[in-house]
């Protein structure tokens, strides 16, 4: 999947996930992604240990646009490290880490709020 820039966070809705991906409106992408208010992208990040300050360098770039950052971890629920966690809350963004699943629910009904929202989501099968 390619990046895919947006003119409005609402062509953002998360239609589904699982089998290894997401559908992003009426596009189907493999693997993780990350979603902005400008967009989303493909992720690097296939468990949890791969959630670290370089793989979150996107959000972090666009953190003027994010008061609030969905860290979907997979099937189950873990926590995020500590440093991480501060790090992204020094740059003024709030974190709530879950499943995947969620991350998934919650990013929508944010979204519908008009809040902005952003989201780094493990896949899951």
């Amino acid at each position: 999947m390619e990046f895919k820039e947006v003119m409005s966070q609402e062509e953002t809705a998360i239609s589904s996930y699982g089998d290894g991906g997401f559908r992003i409106g009426d596009q189907r992408s493999k693997g993780s992604i990350l979603i902005t208010p400008k967009g989303y992208y493909p992720w690097d990040a296939f468990d949890v240990a791969a959630v670290t300050f370089g793989s979150l360098k996107r959000i972090r770039e666009q953190a003027g646009d994010i008061d609030i950052l969905l860290i979907g971890m997979g099937d189950k629920m873990a926590f995020l490290n500590k440093e991480l966690r501060m790090a992204l809350e020094a740059d003024n963004i709030a974190v709530d880490v879950m499943s995947t699943g969620a991350a998934a629910r919650t990013y929508n009904i944010l979204l519908a709020e008009g809040r902005k929202v952003a989201a780094a989501l493990i896949a899951v099968a």
